[in-house]
């Protein structure tokens, strides 16, 4: 059964008891993997494979995203700023234990390239709080996957086939 979180604001990114904070560096333009991932959502699921679907939702204002194994997310935009920045607020979800988060997505051009930030910011029951610590390392590397995967989706001329020869 979805549960109502507590309804935060942007600042929560940089405030909130558990923080993972996560960066990459693509070969893509900061114009490209913004848009993979604020604009596009349907693709999500084939470069973040943790997410099996993401939809938007009131005219754009939201999403819902959904997860291998079955938690869902409906969220609210909270900032979407082109080539720079895309964060939102889970409003409800099926997930035990979170009180309040916020994801937030930072964008800064790296070379001819982007460097991508994701900032996951929770609240929640003690235990919520503790499984969110324990579960950095993983977390860590389902998004290190996901940007390489996005970066082969967004260069495939930089990243060849293997037996291609190149």
């Amino acid at each position: 059964m979805a549960r109502r979180l507590r309804l935060v604001e942007l600042d929560f990114a940089a405030s909130a008891p558990v923080r993972l904070v996560f960066t990459a560096e693509l070969a893509a333009p900061p114009s490209a993997v913004f848009r993979s991932i604020a604009v596009e959502l349907g693709s999500m699921p084939s470069w973040f494979t943790a997410v099996t679907s993401a939809a938007p939702t009131g005219d754009g204002a939201g999403r819902t995203v959904r997860l291998r194994g079955g938690v869902v997310f409906q969220e609210t935009i909270l900032a979407h700023d082109p080539d720079t920045r895309y964060a939102y607020r889970i409003d409800e979800t099926n997930a035990p234990g979170i009180g309040a988060m916020v994801e937030d997505w930072t964008l800064s051009p790296a070379g001819s390239g982007t460097r991508v930030r994701w900032t996951m910011a929770v609240d929640g029951a003690a235990p919520c709080l503790l499984a969110m610590r324990l579960a950095r390392p993983g977390v860590g590397k389902s998004f290190r996957d996901a940007m390489r995967r996005l970066d082969r989706r967004l260069t495939p001329a930089r990243h060849p086939s293997p037996g291609t020869g190149r």
